[in-house]
């Protein structure tokens, strides 16, 4: 996405009939899946161990730590190097991640940047032009994005230790399960890290899935992005999520005094005690700029608004020549040339209108440059 004063080139979406399909290998493995399907069924065991308060509380403490170890390390660290760590808290805080059972470092981070330069592209891996289902949790259980694209995150591939817990990222949640029974006996495994882990997994997998389709945009940015500030309270801070695209450098994703965000305030407590450094984030200038309410171009909606047009304009020729085909099937031979002339003139209006798409995104995307410029900064910003 595009920052102030730098502009990030998105391709032009596809033709509409493809642009968001799904290919063979984006099918849900269903045998690789029954793991996932049998974590969500543990926690029911409960009706049998009984709800223990020392369980609550664990399941509660999981969930808050291991939140931080995704939203702090995994995203805000690994993902974007907002800030700076030495070599040993950059380690425990993969090794944190890893506890979330959400895979190692190096895969998570490395599929995040992928999303980042395709946001609501046809290239985009779980955009939610795709549906729901496929940007919360369908992307994850099929077999295309299951190895690590070490090409996106050579910066921390060098680093052996990191590359052993990406490739050893069970060796986390078994000892944090082990650590929970042995707190809180059977209640604890069940509550404080099965439970926990299942919330977790759907408290990280709404940013993908809802914070592109609810909540308020206050930058224009060439994605769907946008601010919830409930997703920001089950996220500690992600939910800002229009921010985050408009600006992705910053360790500090609430801009605002009243956009809370409890990770970056961590953060600011760790450096502190010199943990971790140099945190980044956005000047005045640039949280005053691109704002849509000020005039910068809407060019991620105006896009994804284009998008779901051309698919359904193409969505609706295909049923009405799929229907006069039948008929054809069965009619005489003066209604089958009708259905060839009008299937001909459906085939040349789309044609016309597809054209007419393209021609339309091309405008906006100049219009939305000419809005960035506009807004510029006359002094370069400092971090």
């Amino acid at each position: 996405m595009s920052v102030i004063g730098h502009d990030t080139a998105s391709p032009t979406p596809a033709h509409p009939k493809s642009a968001y399909a799904r290919s063979a290998d984006e099918r849900v493995n269903k045998l690789t899946s029954i793991p996932f399907i049998i974590v969500h069924l543990i926690p029911l065991l409960v009706v049998f161990t009984g709800i223990t308060i020392e369980a609550v509380v664990l399941g509660v403490v999981t969930y808050v730590g291991r939140m931080f170890f995704i939203t702090a390390g995994y995203h805000r660290y690994f993902s974007h190097r907002s800030y700076r760590m030495p070599r040993v808290p950059q380690f425990l805080m993969a090794f944190g991640g890893t506890t979330a059972a959400q895979k190692g470092p190096l895969w998570w981070a490395g599929h995040h940047r992928h999303h980042h330069r395709t946001s609501d592209t046809p290239e985009d891996v779980h955009s939610p032009l795709r549906g729901f289902w496929w940007s919360h949790v369908g992307w994850i259980l099929c077999d295309k994005y299951a190895d690590t694209p070490t090409q996106n995150i050579k910066d921390f591939a060098k680093f052996p230790e990191l590359r052993f817990l990406n490739r050893f990222d069970w060796i986390g949640p078994w000892a944090l399960g082990f650590a929970c029974y042995f707190i809180a006996g059977w209640s604890g495994l069940l509550i404080g890290f099965f439970l926990s882990t299942v919330l977790l997994w759907h408290g990280t997998f709404v940013i993908n899935s809802l914070a592109h389709v609810m909540g308020r945009r206050r930058y224009a940015t060439e994605d769907t992005s946008r601010n919830s500030a409930m997703l920001a309270l089950m996220t500690l801070g992600e939910g800002w999520h229009n921010n985050h695209h408009y600006y992705q450098a910053s360790a500090r994703q609430g801009f605002f005094w009243w956009e809370l965000d409890v990770t970056y305030g961590i953060l600011r407590a760790l450096s502190w005690m010199r943990i971790v450094s140099d945190l980044k984030v956005p000047s005045p200038q640039v949280r005053a700029a691109n704002r849509i309410r000020n005039g910068a171009f809407d060019i991620g909606t105006f896009r994804a608004h284009l998008a779901r047009a051309g698919a359904a304009v193409h969505a609706t020729g295909t049923g009405i020549g799929t229907r006069l085909a039948a008929t054809g099937h069965h009619a005489a031979e003066t209604l089958a040339e009708r259905r060839a002339q009008v299937g001909d003139g459906l085939t040349h209006r789309k044609e016309e209108l597809e054209e007419f798409v393209r021609h339309s995104l091309d405008s906006a995307e100049q219009l939305a440059r000419a809005s960035r410029l506009a807004q510029r900064p006359l002094s370069a910003p400092s971090d």
